[in-house]
């Protein structure tokens, strides 16, 4: 008779509130409030006491930070995370809680990409293509089978890969500060987290010029000549710029709508 693993309420919290990931989603933070959410009863169980308050409120707003990633995959990086928030915990001299900022940044491209097109773009298809061939013939199994083949690589992926998660973070993190690599992985870590950053704003804001003078002189052109997606790039660090200027989000917003309306109107911006 095998030995109840003593983390098994820890894989079913990343698995059932993963699920959940997105019901809190908004447009600032995207999923944030919902990894959060799957995160809180592990923070919760680490600084239990009422000293540990001002640690428990740090760790709270650690992971109110930007987080998108497919629901699924996400349990792998809440098992990860809880793993170094375990860690961090047990040795805060020597590690840098900056470190689980940098490992969720870096993992939401790879894990969205792998996660997005597995799930959304062949499974779904796959399974409700089945369940509409079916329920086209009368057949009541039609839907019932698109659900069941859709929901069960869903479970398998999601289970163990907060399972795994949460014991490979165990397992790699204390040898990875022991032979002092840490500081090399969150730097690579954070290398990876700009790039996907940096692809989110080449890909997510279309925001082109059509100003011409002449016919030869398309200011569009020139922009892309001396760097693809310049504007984008110009707009996102003047949004980073209010927000270090601590510009409430709701003006930000107003001047978002406002101010794209007018260049629009403008001719400006298309």
């Amino acid at each position: 008779m095998t030995k109840k693993d003593p983390n098994s309420w820890k894989y079913w919290q990343f698995f059932w509130r993963s699920w959940a990931i997105q019901a809190s989603w908004n447009y600032e933070r995207q999923m944030n409030m919902g990894f959060m959410y799957g995160i809180a009863p592990i923070i919760d169980k680490i600084y239990d006491k009422p000293e540990d308050t001002p640690k428990k409120i740090e760790a709270y707003e650690r992971h109110m930070a930007y987080y998108n990633c497919t629901p699924q995959t996400s349990a792998f990086v809440l098992g990860l995370a809880a793993s170094m928030e375990e860690q961090y915990a047990e040795d805060q001299e020597n590690f840098n809680p900056e470190a689980i900022g940098a490992l969720k940044t870096s993992l939401m491209g790879p894990l969205s990409g792998i996660g997005d097109s597995f799930f959304q773009g062949t499974v779904r298809v796959l399974a409700f293509g089945f369940g509409i061939n079916l329920a086209q013939q009368g057949s009541i199994l039609g839907p019932i089978l698109a659900m069941i083949i859709s929901f069960l690589p869903s479970f398998f992926v999601t289970y163990y890969g907060g399972k795994i998660g949460y014991n490979t973070g165990n397992k790699y993190l204390a040898k990875l500060y022991q032979e002092g690599l840490m500081d090399k992985v969150m730097y690579v870590c954070t290398i990876v987290g700009l790039m996907v950053i940096g692809a989110m704003i080449a890909s997510m804001i279309g925001i082109t010029t059509p100003l011409k003078f002449g016919k030869a002189f398309v200011l569009q052109d020139v922009l892309d000549n001396i760097m693809p997606q310049l504007i984008p790039l110009g707009l996102t660090f003047f949004m980073y710029w209010l927000l270090q200027k601590k510009v409430r989000t709701g003006l930000m917003l107003v001047i978002c709508i406002v101010g794209g309306i007018l260049l629009s109107v403008c001719g400006i911006f298309s």
